[in-house]
């Protein structure tokens, strides 16, 4: 997809219907991060204790979020502790143009260790999956806008 540019790469009905493109192109992006958000007790790659890590994410459009030495979970929190807000995520996303590149990133101190695995751990691939799943997913999304609009 890098040498395609993402209305290139949406379905030509698109580009007649005003604001299709941008509506396959924000809820394609809201899509891979659900993805990426999403529990392996609930069919996907993120382990989930404390949800100290779900909710370390953050969106920019300027660059990527980073990683916080030493961020981690307080001491004795409990399972589902950490509350999951998409409010600054979906700020970003609603606020992007087609031209923009969106960076999601987590700024837990662990995040790269489940990403990738460490110490024995295996990984998880919950961002890397995710962002494989592009293509399908704004497939996906361009045929349900589509019926959405009877075309």
């Amino acid at each position: 997809m890098a040498t395609l540019s993402f209305s290139a790469a949406v379905a030509q009905w698109a580009d007649k219907v005003e604001g299709a493109v941008e509506a396959v192109f924000k809820e394609s992006v809201q899509e891979v991060v659900e993805e990426m958000q999403t529990p392996v007790g609930q069919g996907g790659r993120m382990r989930v204790d404390t949800g100290f890590l779900r909710a370390s994410l953050l969106a920019s459009t300027a660059a990527m979020p980073s990683i916080i030495p030493g961020k981690n979970p307080a001491p004795g929190s409990g399972p589902n502790s950490y509350a999951t807000s998409f409010d600054q995520v979906e700020a970003v996303i609603a606020g992007a143009d087609i031209g923009d590149t969106l960076y999601f990133g987590y700024t837990a101190a662990y995040a790269g260790h489940r990403e990738y695995g460490s110490n024995g751990q295996p990984a998880d691939g919950f961002v890397r999956l995710a962002a494989q799943n592009w293509p399908i997913i704004v497939d996906r999304k361009a045929a349900e806008l589509k019926a959405r609009l009877g075309l």
